[in-house]
């Protein structure tokens, strides 16, 4: 354009000479620069269109370069909060996706990434330099073989700040590397090799319980002839608690739990190793670790935790064992008579012992419950209201037999050894307890009565009579009205006074106790503090009223008249 306007100069500075020369061509020159002229406008028009559209051009440049300058700064903030998710091979961190992809997910696409990896590493027929990458329009494809492994966009390079080409190539040697690695791991001699060392290890262990059977057999010959020359026979007192044989059946059974154990031992070692040979089963060995190890654990750290509450638990068991021992000893210098309490008397010492023992071991049950492990726990608690219903449904008759012997204890209706009568039952008291009191009858029948029936029944206590007052025998005899009243009250008195056991002060005492139509009604009373035989008493007592009648001649018995009226019958 700079040379056609130099020469388009030196062409109009050397007009004049031309027009002086050729006067003939100056129309011609004329017309030929008119054209130049237009030629030069046109090329200049379209120079200020070539300028616009470079400017427009490097406007366009700049936009896109600030538009990618933000897209940047977006990813850079979007990054921060987005989760990503990361393609995980056997803890190593390949790559991580943060885009869907055709529909699919960032979570699926590092899913299927993952699993498509792992197929490849343990696949023995693949080899790792067969992974390659395919270059499409929209997306960066790296396969294995003719199976696709994961498929890379032009998002995917923005989320890395790369091209999705730079980042595909990253991505394929990762996964190359990887696949290699896993061959190594996973390869056919590696297999051989596990199968040859797992073989080792069963022939091993099945050696081992051979051995293990084998010195047990000799073992148990030896507890036998331990146990016919050296065992002896273990007795408490007189009590034999173990013979020679139940002995020797103790130590053959603890030889099997033995036994049973060491070969136990054993499998759980062999068997741990013959998994973790072969990379697939390395999760069963930690399993199988687990299963015996984090039992032992959990408890180990249990126990230990457990202490500090173990050792409050001792200590709250210990005073009250203490406190308990003190109120046994207070109870007994009572009981002996050796402690004098006013207006407590010496048979209230026990049972006072035993419900001020149950409410202390009450409260101290009360004190370790929390300290009980898991008594939080809503089964511990759910137990607890369990059992406390069925005591409660199931113990009705029992508490209310409770209650009335705690009752009858400070109530004192009789003491053990009492010769009592309760309704039509009559004999010596032998046993009282919180439940139930039990008598012997004179013919030796022993009655059982429980503590509510006796509360709400009439006692009839002898022996507490013939110490204080003295029980008084009667018994009843009629005559006729031709022996005086006086004469039969001296016969009476001194049958009384023959019989052992009839006090003679004080003095026996004769009661008429009914005027009959033919006879007398005398009734004999005497005292006698011999409450435990009675029955003898009054059989000695009714002798000695015969016999001392007899001695005068009378005859004790009543003669009876009845009067008999017949009817007359048709005939007469």
């Amino acid at each position: 354009m700079k040379k056609f306007i130099l020469v388009l100069l030196l062409i109009s500075l050397q007009l004049p000479d031309l027009e002086a020369q050729q006067a003939d061509s100056l129309l011609t020159l004329r017309d030929t620069l008119m054209a130049l002229q237009a030629e030069l406008q046109e090329l200049k028009v379209r120079e200020l269109l070539m300028q616009q559209e470079i400017a427009r051009s490097d406007e366009h440049a700049r936009e896109d370069s600030l538009r990618k300058v933000r897209q940047l700064q977006r990813m850079d903030s979007l990054r921060r909060i987005t989760t990503g998710y990361p393609v995980v091979i056997e803890g190593d961190t390949l790559f991580t996706f943060y885009s869907r992809s055709a529909g699919v997910q960032a979570r699926m696409r590092a899913a299927n990434a993952q699993s498509a990896i792992l197929a490849l590493g343990h696949s023995l027929s693949m080899r790792p330099d067969s992974i390659h990458i395919f270059e499409s329009e929209y997306s960066t494809d790296i396969m294995g073989g003719e199976k696709l492994i994961l498929s890379l966009t032009d998002m995917d390079g923005m989320w890395m700040n790369t091209s999705r080409q730079a980042l595909g190539k990253a991505y394929g040697a990762a996964i190359r590397d990887k696949v290699e690695q896993l061959h190594e791991e996973y390869g056919i001699q590696q297999k051989v090799r596990g199968i040859l060392l797992g073989l080792l290890i069963i022939s091993v262990q099945v050696a081992l319980i051979w051995v293990t059977l084998r010195l047990f057999r000799r073992f148990r010959r030896r507890i036998i002839l331990f146990g016919h020359k050296k065992l002896r026979p273990f007795k408490i007192k007189d009590y034999e608690v173990l013979n020679v044989h139940r002995q020797g059946l103790a130590l053959l059974f603890l030889s099997n739990v033995l036994r049973l154990l060491v070969i136990l031992l054993q499998l759980l070692i062999s068997i741990p190793l013959l998994f973790s040979i072969f990379p697939e089963t390395k999760t069963i060995t930690y399993k199988l670790f687990g299963y015996a190890w984090n039992p032992a654990k959990d408890i180990l750290l249990s126990v230990i935790g457990y202490l500090p509450n173990l050792f409050k638990i001792v200590v709250i068991y210990i005073c009250f064992k203490y406190l308990v021992r003190g109120m046994k000893f207070v109870a007994g210098e009572i009981a002996d008579g050796k402690l004098k309490i006013n207006g407590f008397y010496p048979e209230w010492a026990r049972p006072t012992y035993y419900i001020l023992r149950v409410l202390a071991y009450s409260f101290m049950i009360v004190m370790i419950w929390p300290l009980l492990p898991s008594s939080n726990s809503h089964i511990f608690q759910g137990m607890s209201v369990f059992l406390g219903v069925i005591v409660s449904l199931g113990s009705t008759s029992i508490i209310s037999n409770m209650m009335a012997g705690l009752v009858m204890t400070y109530m004192r209706p009789f003491r053990i050894g009492d010769y009592i009568k309760l309704e039509e039952n009559e004999g010596e008291v032998i046993e009282k307890n919180v439940l139930a009191t039990r008598i012997k009858t004179p013919k030796n029948d022993i009655i059982t009565i429980p503590n509510s029936a006796i509360l709400s029944s009439k006692t009839f206590n002898y022996t507490a009579s013939a110490e204080e007052f003295g029980v008084i025998v009667h018994t009843r005899i009629t005559y006729g009205y031709s022996l005086s009243w006086q004469k039969a009250e001296q016969l009476l008195i001194e049958a009384a006074l023959r019989t052992k056991g009839i006090l003679a002060a004080p003095k026996p005492f004769v009661l008429a106790s009914k005027l009959d139509d033919f006879y007398v009604c005398y009734e004999l009373n005497a005292y006698t503090r011999q409450s435990h035989t009675l029955l003898d008493v009054y059989s000695d007592l009714h002798k000695n009223v015969l016999d001392r009648f007899r001695e005068e001649g009378l005859d004790v018995s009543c003669p009876h008249i009845y009067s008999r009226v017949e009817r007359p019958t048709a005939q007469s």
